[in-house]
């Protein structure tokens, strides 16, 4: 089994100045064997965090945490089959009145396309994606 870590996980692990492996640790004791990673658009996200720190040095702190979590864990690409899968489900469930923000529904879909689940606190934004298994961290 595996488990892709949403932003909102790693944001929360940053602001409260936890270090990646403190959380991976914690995954991991409660989940054997499971493998962790992170979606490249996380690695967007992050980025943008810190692009808009309010000083340098908080910038410098945020960069700092993304270039630990990519020497911790996998990052999974943007494939043409995730995209290809996540447009259908965006037409789908807009279809029906539900909207997934793009980088939610990417970020879940390359979960799905790997056979994982998503830890996440966004429980609501992620749960609209269908066959996701949401696990709240």
């Amino acid at each position: 089994m595996g488990l892709i870590l949403d932003s909102s996980v790693l944001v929360a692990t940053e602001r409260k100045e936890r270090t990646v492996y403190a959380v991976l640790a914690e995954i991991g004791g409660s989940q054997k064997d499971i493998e962790v990673g992170i979606s490249a658009i996380t690695v967007a996200e992050l980025a943008h965090g810190a692009a808009r720190a309010e000083t340098p040095q908080r910038k410098e702190k945020r960069l700092r945490f993304i270039r630990e979590i990519a020497s911790a864990v996998p990052i999974y690409p943007i494939t043409a089959a995730i995209a290809f899968r996540a447009g259908l489900i965006d037409g789908e469930t807009q279809a029906k009145g539900v909207r997934v923000a793009l980088s939610d529904l990417l970020i879940g879909v390359t979960a799905l396309e790997l056979g994982f689940g998503i830890g996440t606190g966004n429980l609501r934004d992620f749960g609209r994606i269908p066959g996701l298994s949401v696990i709240q961290l």
